[in-house]
């Protein structure tokens, strides 16, 4: 691949709106208390209503609301207390007109009432008689059968990540298996002559230890993915493209780290394009433009998308979670990847861009301001003392000291 071919960039938005490979992980039934974070296939439909019958939100007392008109501290209505609801148990009394019930929070409504006073807005002036000093009109102080959920209505939406509610909704509902994609097996091949395992005691000049792989790791486990580390391959076309055909026959996605720059020794591209079809060679960001992204063939994997990351470890990680997250996410049937933490700040200086490349800056975040962390894109430690990143959309030229910017917040 020439030159000229890789500074034929893309924009991010490009990348992201455009490269939406159709793979999808297979479907797999898990318990409800595994599957939290998962996407199911589909909605979950309610078998009944939800709650299955009218029930008190209050402590007090079930009436006909009727009975309760223009009620007032100096004209209450006094009814005749009938019985009592027990908490998990059927009414065995009605509501008839003037008379009432007392009722716990979340007691079965009984027959002849549509509405419960609360207990602070009564009294039991003599046994057997309750006075209620304030009106309340039909469905006060209840929820109806179907309230939360109607019968057949969506419990939780498929394509979206289950969350802590979702799991309670679908526990109340008496559903304790949920269908949802299974986990993308996202496959990290690290790349370099210089690369070696982080197990290495003493390092040799010029070699490093593989950091990115373990890094890149935990950002697919935030998205959803089971990360698989590859090993390492040296700058050899023959052997990465073996490595690679040998990977994607069980992957959902791989990754290649390194290798994907400009330069005598680069080896990703050509191996890539052997093997399927590369639909860009360049991303109009900083940092992270030496970036590819392409789709196999079936004969290596049947469609599974690859991306190849710049080498120096803090472009290679903003790139990812840009790029690489939301496509996890994707993989596993969600469309829309869940939204990031965020917070507003006032930019501490001014911060120059060049206009057509989309910036993104580490930042320390305090008392609302955020402070630019620069450093070369090969130090690691600018992302471990940054609180998160804010981005300078391609068509600015920069932000002035004091403008208002909203900042990702890394978790």
């Amino acid at each position: 691949m020439s030159g000229r071919e890789f500074f034929t960039t893309r924009t991010v938005a490009e990348a992201l709106a455009g490269f939406r490979p159709a793979r999808r992980t297979a479907l797999e039934d898990v318990p409800l208390a595994e599957a939290l974070h998962r996407v199911p296939a589909a909605d979950v439909a309610a078998a009944a209503a939800l709650p299955g019958f009218a029930r008190s939100t209050v402590d007090g007392f079930a009436v006909r609301a009727a009975d309760t008109y223009g009620a007032s501290e100096g004209l209450p209505s006094y009814l005749d207390l009938v019985g009592a609801v027990r908490m998990g148990m059927a009414p065995t009394v009605a509501v008839r007109p003037g008379g009432c019930v007392a009722m716990p929070t979340g007691g079965v409504l009984p027959d002849g009432a549509d509405a419960v006073v609360m207990v602070e807005h009564t009294a039991e002036t003599m046994p057997g008689t309750i006075e209620v000093t304030r009106p309340v009109a039909p469905l006060d102080g209840i929820v109806r059968a179907d309230e939360d959920v109607a019968a057949g209505a969506p419990l939780v939406p498929g394509g979206r990540p289950l969350r802590s509610p979702d799991l309670g909704l679908l526990a109340a509902a008496g559903v304790t298996t949920v269908r949802v994609h299974a986990r993308p097996r996202v496959a990290i091949i690290s790349t370099g002559d210089e690369v070696v395992p982080p197990s290495t005691a003493q390092l040799r000049p010029g070699q490093v230890r593989d950091a990115t792989a373990s890094a890149l790791a935990g950002l697919v486990r935030d998205a959803g993915g089971e990360p698989v580390l590859a090993g390492i391959v040296p700058d050899d076309a023959g052997a990465l493209e073996a490595t690679l055909r040998d990977t994607l026959r069980e992957a959902d996605l791989v990754v290649v780290s390194a290798g994907s720059s400009v330069g005598a020794r680069d080896e990703t591209a050509g191996a890539v394009a052997a093997l399927g079809d590369i639909w860009c060679h360049g991303l109009a960001i900083k940092p992270g433009k030496p970036t590819l992204l392409a789709e196999c063939k079936a004969e290596c994997g049947s469609g599974v998308p690859l991306i190849g990351l710049p080498g120096n470890p803090l472009s290679a990680l903003v790139v990812f979670r840009l790029v690489g997250v939301p496509l996890v996410w994707r993989l596993a049937g969600c469309p829309v990847p869940p939204p990031e933490p965020s917070t507003p700040a006032r930019l501490s200086r001014d911060l120059p861009s060049a206009a057509g490349r989309l910036d993104v800056v580490q930042v320390a975040v305090q008392d609302g301001t955020a402070t630019p962390i620069f450093g070369p894109s090969a130090l690691l430690s600018v992302l471990t003392r940054a609180d998160g990143c804010l981005v300078v959309p391609e068509a600015a030229t920069g932000l002035a000291a004091g403008s208002p910017v909203q900042v990702t917040l890394y978790r």
